[in-house]
């Protein structure tokens, strides 16, 4: 790694000074599981690298006053993952963020740094994106929200604006009766990117009826993406296995995935098939 100077902020608007200051030569680090390893690589050189972890402010988990909950960005995997509170919200988060990695990393790797480099392969953003999450930032005394469905623009960019920096997950409240699920197709070990994942959070009337469901995909994309049309296909419908077949289908076309080490673009079409209909069908039992 290139040499660098080390700043520790004790406070929001401490880093934010920083961070305006030095401009595209500084990097933020909070975990530091995808820094470290990016400027080990070379591919990023900070002249500057501004410290996080003083940042009390922006660690824990808390209620909204809407029902939902609030995921501080410093928060780690593991906390969020062990959570008594993300339990009783909505136990599939949980699920979710358990996925991630080795417990090594979810220890050390927090959710804001998570949404920020922008993997279309890491777990939590499918999720998020089935939960209709915002991602809050801040800059220079202001502060807004972006929906997920607009955060994630491309491979590793995100709509982040210059001297912003993500300072909490917002999950808006769930209707009574929602059930989710998070499943991926792992082509070798427990701690490998995903070849294909997939979260859907649905919700089931009378009769088996799909009132409402959401659908977020990982690994098949520039970034992580809804799948509407296979929504679309499936709300208002008595869900039986040939209605889930039929709108699981559609979700080929929906995803551009790219050819790698980890399979073709034509295998994950149909893996993204075979993994939507699992995880809807596992919501109906």
């Amino acid at each position: 790694m290139t040499t660098f100077d080390y700043h520790e902020p004790a406070s929001l608007a401490e880093a934010l000074s920083l961070f305006k200051k030095y401009g595209d030569d500084a990097q933020l680090i909070a975990g530091g599981t995808n820094l470290v390893i990016m400027m080990r690589q070379g591919l990023v050189q900070p002249k500057h690298v501004i410290g996080m972890r003083k940042l009390r402010e922006l660690r824990g988990i808390a209620p909204t006053a809407q029902g939902g909950i609030e995921i501080g960005a410093l928060t780690t995997h593991r906390e969020v993952e062990r959570s008594a509170m993300v339990a009783r919200f909505f136990p599939a988060l949980c699920e979710t963020f358990g996925h991630v990695a080795t417990v090594r990393i979810r220890n050390q790797a927090t959710i804001g740094g998570n949404v920020v480099h922008a993997d279309p392969a890491q777990d939590p953003p499918p999720m998020l994106l089935a939960l209709n999450a915002e991602i809050v930032v801040a800059s220079d005394g202001k502060s807004r929200t972006i929906p997920t469905t607009e955060f994630f623009r491309d491979f590793f960019e995100v709509a982040l604006e210059s001297g912003e920096i993500v300072t909490a997950v917002r999950i808006p409240p769930q209707p009574s009766g929602v059930k989710g699920t998070y499943v991926k197709f792992l082509p070798q070990s427990k701690d490998d990117y995903a070849t294909v994942a997939v979260a859907v959070v649905m919700k089931l009337g009378s009769g088996g009826t799909c009132e409402d469901i959401r659908i977020g995909l990982g690994a098949l994309g520039p970034t992580p993406l809804r799948a509407p049309k296979t929504e679309a296909a499936l709300k208002g419908k008595k869900l039986t296995d040939k209605i889930v077949a039929e709108a699981a289908a559609l979700v080929r076309d929906e995803v551009d995935p790219l050819d790698d080490i980890r399979g073709s673009a034509k295998y994950k079409r149909e893996m993204a098939r075979v993994w939507t209909e699992r995880a809807i069908k596992s919501l109906i039992k």
